[in-house]
């Protein structure tokens, strides 16, 4: 076996351990997770699942719960820059050490049961929080729902924040068989918390066959939020639903809801930085869904703007382009640090105007080509994770 004596040791070893990066079911991770917790985790869960708006609204319940004496944890991904970005107790990412720990526990028992990459990072947060003794953790679906690994967990509340056509490959191409993966998180009695404006029925046919109660959000929270959007407001109203879901076992205060949701935060969710005259506008959004709340956004401030994009070569690329093409005055295109990256001339044929497109090196160039150029007020930059995280590097340097 491998000797594993740093983080990136661990997680280069994960990462070779099975060819396929996506591997969704629940029988390897099942067999681990009963040895490790035969009773079930000790502490109280809420999954958060949803095709957007999944990280934005854990955010705002790790948020409100913090301004409380509850001992919270908080399991995410993918993550930006370092993998400790996934896991977060009373809102403060954990150190290597105490990730290793948790590998060397899941290694310890997993025998001759092969994981993932992601399944090892699922059963590490549910042991960091054990180890932590928090009195409550938020978890974050990876992937659909029913099969991800993070289902492995009986929770308290579920919650998903909406439906649309995102991973076709592993959770079907309408949404309608989307719907049906995510309602795979739900619980027999435990409650659901949905944001999805118009819920497909095989989401309401299960949650009848289970005998899940499921509240509907369809009003924005009306006050001061943290995140920027009028989408964000729905996130926040289901986060507060949830949130109140527990509030015998969890008492909070409605100061508390207030000061949580106003003081909210997460990265790159229209995120924000001046560089000289510069407006930079840093954002995930990574499917067509998505990217018409980052254009709704921008049309609430409309100013001329200038996009760096890139996306994975599985995504609608032509839809996320023709959404956002009305926005934009003109695109850089940039290659990305991923085998699922789309060549950027390939990508330069998806513009039913070439000509509104340059092909940059690499990041820098294109940060260096657009804050240069004169009449432009704003720089958009999205398309992926993988997008953000480059340009992240570059600009924090600036």
């Amino acid at each position: 076996m491998q000797d594993k004596h740093t983080l990136d040791d661990w997680l280069n070893w994960q990462e070779a351990l099975m060819e396929e990066t996506i591997v969704l079911g629940l029988d390897r991770v099942q067999i681990v997770y009963d040895k490790l917790f035969p009773k079930g985790v000790p502490y109280s869960v809420i999954t958060v699942a949803g095709t957007n708006g999944k990280g934005s609204t854990v955010s705002f319940i790790d948020s409100i719960y913090r301004q409380s004496a509850y001992k919270v944890g908080r399991s995410t991904s993918p993550h930006l820059l370092k993998y400790n970005e996934r896991f977060a107790i009373d809102g403060v990412d954990v150190s290597d050490e105490i990730i290793i720990n948790a590998f060397e526990l899941i290694e310890a028992e997993r025998n001759e049961v092969t994981l993932t990459y992601f399944e090892f990072s699922t059963l590490a947060a549910l042991i960091i929080f054990a180890e932590a003794k928090v009195d409550l953790a938020i978890l974050e679906v990876g992937l659909g729902g029913r099969l991800d690994s993070v289902n492995v967990v009986d929770s308290d509340v579920s919650v998903i924040t909406n439906i649309a056509i995102d991973h076709t490959d592993y959770l079907g191409d309408t949404r309608e068989a989307i719907g049906r993966e995510k309602a795979g998180i739900m619980r027999t009695s435990r409650p659901c918390i949905c944001g999805d404006q118009d819920p497909p029925q095989s989401l309401l046919s299960y949650a009848k066959e289970i005998e899940t109660p499921v509240t509907f959000i369809s009003e924005g929270y009306p006050g001061d939020i943290g995140l920027e959007g009028a989408h964000q407001r729905l996130n926040a109203a289901v986060a507060i639903k949830a949130i109140e879901n527990l509030i015998n076992k969890f008492p909070v205060s409605e100061q508390m809801i207030t000061d949580g949701v106003k003081t909210a935060t997460i990265k790159a969710r229209f995120e924000r930085k001046m560089i000289g005259d510069k407006l930079i506008i840093l954002d995930v959004a990574h499917n067509p869904a998505a990217v018409k709340t980052l254009v709704d956004t921008l049309a609430e401030s409309p100013m001329k703007t200038v996009a760096i994009f890139s996306a994975l070569i599985d995504k609608d690329i032509i839809d996320m382009v023709n959404l956002a093409s009305e926005s934009i005055q003109h695109w850089y295109l940039v290659p990305l640090s991923s085998e699922r990256a789309i060549e950027s001339r390939e990508l330069k044929n998806k513009f039913s105007n070439p000509n509104l497109t340059s092909i940059c090196d690499d990041m820098n160039n294109a940060i260096k080509q657009s804050l240069a150029l004169k009449d432009i007020e704003r720089v958009v930059i999205f398309g992926s994770f993988y997008t953000i995280a480059d340009a992240t590097l570059i600009i924090d340097q600036i």
